[in-house]
């Protein structure tokens, strides 16, 4: 068996059996992963492979947003729905021009939340508890 259909029968088990928190820090995960290597790419000029990245970043974006359950927390979804889509202007204007810094304001903006939600889906479940009291 090859080392990517291992990986990728990992991936599917390893989505399968994680919690909607833990996937979410994963789609955050792959999303800097793709903005990292979008850069990389960009300043190597390949263009094809620039866009291929910024393409999967941005359907990273579009998943999170298409998911936000807005009648839980309409003003958070309101205002997630705004960055992501602030987000997903960037990556087109970045894959346009072939300039990193859009990329950069993507991955200033959302670093915070990703840290948020790793924080949050990481601790443990007592502290979760006692914090909400």
């Amino acid at each position: 068996m090859s080392s990517a259909n291992v990986l990728s029968r990992y991936g599917a088990v390893q989505a399968t059996t994680s919690s909607p928190g833990q996937i979410l820090v994963m789609l955050y995960d792959g999303l800097f992963r793709f903005l990292n290597e979008a850069k990389v790419a960009m300043l190597e000029k390949r263009r094809g492979r620039t866009g291929e990245l910024i393409s999967r970043a941005h359907a990273i974006l579009d998943t999170l947003s298409a998911t936000l359950i807005h009648s839980h927390a309409p003003e958070l979804c309101s205002n997630l729905e705004a960055v992501y889509m602030f987000c997903m202007q960037q990556l087109i204007t970045a894959n346009i021009y072939l300039k990193p810094e859009p990329i950069d304001d993507v991955m200033r903006v959302l670093t915070p939340l990703r840290e948020a939600w790793t924080e949050v889906v990481t601790r443990p479940q007592s502290t979760a508890l006692a914090g909400a009291r």
